[in-house]
């Protein structure tokens, strides 16, 4: 085989596929799992602060360092499997351990992050789980008297997951000590890489709802400035067809709207888009879960059509109402434009019509001037003309009033062609 010189990111790019595997975990365990983002410009945030705090979290267990850069880690930290991933604008932390469980959903299994080291974390947290994983029994009876021990039923999502290879359920509610609760009960012959895509999954449709529902707030700030601007341009759009209203100060109205809008266009447009990416991944993890229904229950899919699926709908709603309020700005002010330049235009012809209304009383009064003028020139010429021919008054015995009348008709002849000479050429 001949030799051929590798991309720079062949490797790099292949080992990304498996960069980030599913954890292995037996039934009976337990999991806790935390998603810390920074409040505000997550996406730029120093993400060597990310590293060095899951660094100072393994230190305390002497657990070996991550390779640096890393945006994902698994290892043993004592009892517990820690798995840390990196995502565009937030961190995960997820720590679970075999063996079971004297209390479900004890949050003394939380601690394996300890309090202060939460504390000095580069952010803050998005959302916390406490995951429940056990054996299925045998009786569907005994999962359901479990259900009803640990959720709240008037929120519960249960439902038979990947051709019935296990159970899952929670009700998306925080209990007393800031955590939400999921359940598995996985079926005998439940492989440990299937619980722990199972788990993973369950974590990440709760994590992309959460960070899904910041565009749900965003929106919710929004709607007061949207509605007043709507009013506003609803009304200056009104104005438009008063031929009384000041079209200048109108247009600069909604020039002074068009930038508003426009900035809160450029301020949502990422939440706006990372929404409707989240949104996408809630629904594709829950379709991979493939749902049947289990005792008549609401499942995964339909706790999110009925309650999730309304605010991603008021989510898309108002960016498309900002995006059309954005173009009815544009067109009423290219429209108004239109009519200022129309304006513009008849002033000018105006101005025009004036300007050569001058030009014909400067025309006029030049002519005038230009008569006056042959006048006075020819009146010295005539005398200078005068004093050139006084000598021959002896020679021809003429008079000099006499002289001076013979020359006069001449002089003015060629003064007035001169001076229309003159004119001509500089027209």
């Amino acid at each position: 085989m001949s030799s051929i010189s590798d991309h720079p990111l062949r490797y790099k790019l292949a080992n990304e596929l498996h960069a980030r595997p599913f954890p292995s975990m037996k039934a009976p365990c337990s999991a806790a799992y935390v998603a810390i983002k920074q409040p505000e410009d997550a996406v730029s945030r120093d993400r060597a602060q990310d590293l060095a705090h899951l660094t100072a979290l393994l230190d305390r267990h002497g657990a070996p360092h991550p390779q640096p850069g890393a945006t994902h880690y698994y290892g043993q930290i004592g009892k517990y499997w820690l798995k840390w991933e990196q995502h565009t604008e937030f961190v995960t932390y997820t720590a679970f351990s075999d063996g079971v469980v004297a209390r479900p959903f004890d949050p003394a299994e939380f601690d394996v992050f300890p309090s202060d080291w939460l504390e000095n974390a580069p952010g803050q947290r998005m959302t916390s789980i406490l995951l429940n994983i056990v054996p299925r029994p045998a009786e569907d009876a005994a999962v359901t008297g479990s259900l009803d021990e640990w959720f709240v039923s008037e929120s519960l999502a249960a439902s038979e997951v990947l051709d019935g290879a296990a159970i899952m359920a929670g009700d998306f509610r925080i209990d007393l000590n800031g955590h939400l609760r999921f359940a598995v009960f996985a079926g005998a012959q439940t492989g440990a890489r299937r619980i722990g895509r199972i788990v993973q999954r369950l974590c990440e449709i709760e994590t992309y709802k959460t960070m899904s529902m910041l565009g749900f707030a965003r929106v919710r700030a929004l709607q007061p400035g949207l509605n007043e601007l709507d009013t506003k341009l609803t009304g200056l759009m009104g104005t438009m067809s008063d031929e009384r209203a000041s079209a200048e100060e109108t247009l600069h109205d909604l020039l002074s709207i068009s930038a508003e809008l426009e900035t809160l266009s450029a301020r949502s447009s990422f939440r706006f888009g990372a929404t409707g990416a989240y949104e996408a991944l809630v629904d594709q993890r829950i379709a991979a879960l493939r749902e049947e229904r289990f005792q008549g229950r609401q499942q995964f899919g339909e706790f999110m059509m009925r309650r999730y699926a309304p605010a991603m709908r008021t989510v898309h709603s108002a960016e498309a109402r900002l995006e059309a309020m954005s173009s009815r700005s544009i067109r009423a002010s290219n429209l108004l434009r239109t009519r200022v330049d129309v304006e513009r235009s008849a002033q000018n012809q105006t101005l025009l019509e004036s300007m050569d209304k001058r030009s014909d009383l400067q025309l006029r009064l030049q002519r005038t001037v230009e008569g006056l003028s042959v006048v006075a020139i020819s009146y010295y010429a005539v005398s200078l003309v005068g004093y050139l021919l006084y000598p021959l008054t002896q020679a021809t015995g003429m008079s000099k009033g006499m002289l001076t009348a013979l020359a006069t008709v001449p002089v003015v002849l060629l003064v007035w062609w001169l001076v229309r000479r003159l004119r001509k050429s500089v027209e």
